[in-house]
C-alpha cells in the first residue's frame, strides 16, 4: 500500500537525521496516515479513506464534499 494521502496527496519526504556531531544520515519523513470512514452527504454513504491527520482536521472543519471539490477530486 502506498504511503500517500488520498485527499491532500501528501507523500513521503526525504531529509537528514543530524547527530550531535553533525553527521548526516538519510531519512524518510512519512505522513501520518490513518484509515478512516467518512460520511459523504452528496453520495449518502460512508467512504473509507487513507487520509493524513492534517487533512482529517480540515475535513472536520469544512466537510468531506467541500474538501474534495476544492481539491478537484471525484469521490466514488
Amino acid at each position: 500500500m502506498s504511503k500517500v494521502c488520498e485527499l491532500s496527496q501528501k507523500r513521503p519526504q526525504t531529509g537528514h537525521r543530524v547527530s550531535h556531531s553533525k553527521m548526516k544520515t538519510k531519512h524518510r519523513f512519512l505522513p501520518n496516515l490513518q484509515k478512516k470512514r467518512c460520511w459523504s452527504s452528496e453520495l449518502q454513504k460512508f467512504i473509507t479513506l487513507r487520509i493524513s491527520t492534517a487533512a482529517l482536521r480540515t475535513v472536520d472543519k469544512v466537510g468531506l464534499d467541500n474538501y474534495a471539490r476544492k481539491s478537484n477530486l471525484k469521490l466514488s
